[in-house]
């Protein structure tokens, strides 16, 4: 594997990570507020389903820096989702 190579899969990992992160201050937000009605719950949806294909993408290929990444996003996500569909009841 060339340098570069090395290069972009370091990055693309600490990518994945920090998108799964990005998701936090959101969960954060919803529960000091307890309040998601600024919040799209069809966006989140979709954003589950989109990460939920390339997890079993990453899962098919045998990608386990995709797999993690995503399901750590997931997780993520899906929390910020949940919150939305709780607080809104």
């Amino acid at each position: 594997m060339t340098n570069l190579n090395l290069t972009i899969e370091l990055f693309f990992g600490v990518c994945l990570f920090a998108n799964a992160f990005l998701f936090i201050p959101q969960i954060i937000n919803i529960l000091k507020n307890k309040d998601s009605s600024n919040l799209s719950y069809v966006m989140f949806f979709g954003f589950n389903v989109i990460q939920f294909f390339t997890l079993l993408h990453g899962l098919i290929n045998k990608d386990w820096l995709l797999v993690y990444g995503y399901g750590l996003t997931l997780i993520t996500s899906g929390t910020v989702t949940f919150l939305i569909i709780y607080y809104r009841k």
